[in-house]
C-alpha cells in the first residue's frame, strides 16, 4: 500500500506551496521576490490565481483563494473546500514529479491539515497487478504542513491509512480475496494495530444454525467466515459497547436472480460494508480512541450452483424467524440479519450497519451520500449527520413507517427478503429493523463506496466512504460522555 506521510515543520524548505487569500495578496511581499510579488499582481487583474516559479532550492506555487460567501459561513464546506484544493494542488504537481511539499498557508481561515488531507487522499494508487507497478507509481511521498499540531498530524497519518486499506481490500479481485482472505485480513490488522479478532469457520457457523448466512454460501465451494473484531482499551468511556456490522460478500453473481453482466463487474465491492467495518477500528486502535466497540462481519460468496438457494425457497435465519426468499440477489440482508440479531448479545449502547445494500440507494441520491435509517434517538441520528457533514460523507435519512413492513409479508412464512419495486432502501431496511431490539442505525452505502470516474479525492472505483465518517462520529461520542 503506498502511503504518503504527512509531517509537521517549523520552517519551509524544498518545493513550497504558498496559499493565500486573493484580497490580501499583500500577505505574500515578504516571502516572494520583487519581480514575482509583480508578475502576481499584475495577473490578479485578470483573475488568474495560480502561480508557479521555480527557484534554485525547489519549485514555488502559489494558491490565491477566492472569497466565498458559503464557505466563510459553513465550517463543513470550508473543510471540504480545502480537501477539494489539496486535490486539484497534487493534480499540479504530479506533472513535475515532486516527491515531497510543504505547505505554508497564509489564509485567514487556515485549513492546512484539510489541504493536506486532500492531497494525501488523492494520492492513493492500486497498483498491486501491474507486472511493473514502479512504473505507473506516482512520486510523491511527503507533505509537509508548517506549524501543524503533531497530535493532529499524527491522527490524521492514521486515518489516512485507514481509508487506504480499507480501499485496497475493496479494490482486491474476487481472485485474491475470498471468504477465508478477508477474515485473515480483518485478523492481520487486528494483530497491526491492536484489537482482537475471533474467525467462526464454517462448523461454528453451522452449530450457531445461522441459517442466513449458510443459505447464501450453499452453492459456494468456498466455506463462509463470521469474523468478530473487539477493540476494549482500559480507558472505555461507554460501559456498553459499540457494535459495528459489515456486510461481506465478498463475490455477488446474484445467485439464481442473476445480475446483467453490467452489473456483475464490480461485485467485487459487495464486501465494501465490511472493509469499512476492519478500516474503521484500524482508526480507533491507531489512535487509541477511548471507546468500547465490537465488529461483526458475515463472509461468504453469492455464487450460482447445483445447491443454490432458490427464489420461492424458505430458510430458518438464526433468530428463528423464518424467511421465503423471493430474490437471491437480495443476499446482503439475509446475512446481516444473522448478525444483527447475533450483536444482541452485547446488550449494545448502539449498532450501525454498513452495506452496499441496493440500487434503489443509488437512484435515490445518486453517489454523493449515503442513504440511512435506523431506531436510534434523533440525538444520535443528529450526531452521525454532523459527523457527515463534516467528514462530506453526508447522509440523508430515510423513513420506516409501518407500511413498508407490509410489504414484507408472506403468505408461508414469517416475512419475504424483498418488498414492492418501490422504495427498495427501505424496505431494505425494514427486513433488518425486524431481527433488532436495541439502538440501531442502517447504512446504505451503495452509491458512494464505488464510483466510476473520480471526484476530486475519492478516487475511480474503491472510495473507503464511512470510516471517516464513523472515526468522526466515534471521536465526537467519546468527548461527549
Amino acid at each position: 500500500m503506498k502511503f504518503v506521510q504527512i509531517l509537521t515543520t517549523d520552517q519551509t524548505s524544498g518545493h513550497v506551496v504558498l496559499l493565500a487569500d486573493r484580497d490580501r495578496s499583500e500577505a505574500l511581499q515578504s516571502l516572494l521576490s520583487a519581480d514575482e510579488l509583480s508578475f502576481v499582481q499584475q495577473h490578479l487583474e485578470k483573475d488568474i490565481l495560480q502561480f508557479f516559479f521555480a527557484r534554485p532550492g525547489g519549485a514555488l506555487m502559489v494558491r490565491l483563494i477566492k472569497a466565498d460567501k458559503e464557505t466563510d459561513e459553513n465550517p463543513s464546506a470550508a473543510l471540504e473546500a480545502a480537501r477539494v484544493l489539496g486535490s486539484n494542488i497534487l493534480t499540479e504537481l504530479r506533472q513535475y514529479k515532486i516527491e515531497e511539499v510543504c505547505i505554508n498557508n497564509l489564509c485567514a481561515n487556515n485549513q492546512s491539515l484539510a489541504v493536506a488531507e486532500g492531497m494525501a487522499l488523492s494520492s492513493y494508487q492500486f497498483l498491486k497487478h501491474f507486472s511493473q507497478p514502479e512504473k505507473k507509481e506516482t512520486p510523491l511521498r511527503e507533505i509537509r504542513v508548517l506549524n501543524a499540531d503533531k497530535a493532529q498530524v499524527a491522527e490524521l497519518n492514521a486515518l489516512v491509512a485507514a481509508v487506504f486499506m480499507t480501499r485496497d481490500l475493496v479494490n482486491e479481485p474476487f481472485s485474491h480475496l475470498r471468504a477465508e482472505e478477508l477474515a485473515i485480513a480483518a485478523e492481520k490488522a487486528g494483530e497491526t494495530w491492536g484489537f482482537e479478532v475471533e474467525t467462526l469457520e464454517k462448523e461454528k457457523i453451522e452449530s450457531l444454525k445461522m441459517g442466513g448466512l449458510l443459505a447464501v454460501n450453499q452453492a459456494s465451494d468456498l466455506p463462509p467466515r463470521f469474523s468478530i473484531l473487539e477493540y476494549k482499551p482500559a480507558n472505555a468511556v461507554n460501559p456498553k459497547p459499540i457494535v459495528l456490522v459489515g456486510k461481506g460478500v465478498v463475490y455477488d453473481t446474484g445467485g439464481l436472480s442473476l445480475k446483467p453482466s453490467e452489473g456483475m463487474d464490480y461485485m467485487k465491492c459487495d464486501m465494501a460494508g465490511g472493509a469499512v467495518v476492519i478500516g474503521t477500528f484500524v482508526a480507533a486502535a491507531a489512535n487509541n480512541l477511548p471507546v468500547h466497540l465490537v465488529g461483526l462481519i458475515p463472509i461468504t460468496d453469492n455464487k450460482i450452483g447445483q445447491t443454490s438457494y432458490a427464489p420461492g425457497d424458505v430458510i430458518t435465519m438464526y433468530s428463528g424467524a423464518t424467511v421465503e426468499v423471493m430474490n437471491t440477489d437480495a443476499e446482503g440482508r439475509i446475512i446481516l440479519a444473522d448478525a444483527l440479531h447475533y450483536a444482541k448479545k452485547y446488550n449494545p449502547e448502539l449498532v450501525i450497519d454498513f452495506a452496499t445494500l441496493t440500487g434503489a440507494a443509488v437512484r435515490a441520491i445518486g453517489t454523493f451520500g449515503t442513504c440511512y435509517m435506523g431506531t436510534a434517538s434523533k440525538t444520535v441520528k443528529q450526531a452521525r449527520e454532523e459527523s457527515g457533514d463534516m467528514t462530506y460523507e453526508r447522509l440523508v435519512e430515510f423513513p420506516l413507517w409501518k407500511e413498508y413492513g407490509e410489504e414484507l409479508k408472506s403468505n408461508i412464512a414469517d416475512l419475504k427478503n424483498i418488498g414492492s419495486v418501490n422504495a427498495g432502501m427501505i424496505t431494505a431496511g425494514k427486513f433488518l429493523e425486524h431481527f433488532i431490539d436495541y439502538p440501531w442505525l442502517h447504512l446504505d452505502i451503495a452509491g458512494p463506496a464505488w464510483l466510476r470516474t473520480n471526484s476530486a479525492y475519492r478516487p475511480k472505483d474503491a472510495t473507503g466512504v464511512g470510516v471517516r465518517l464513523t472515526y468522526q462520529f466515534l471521536k465526537n461520542f467519546s468527548q461527549q460522555l
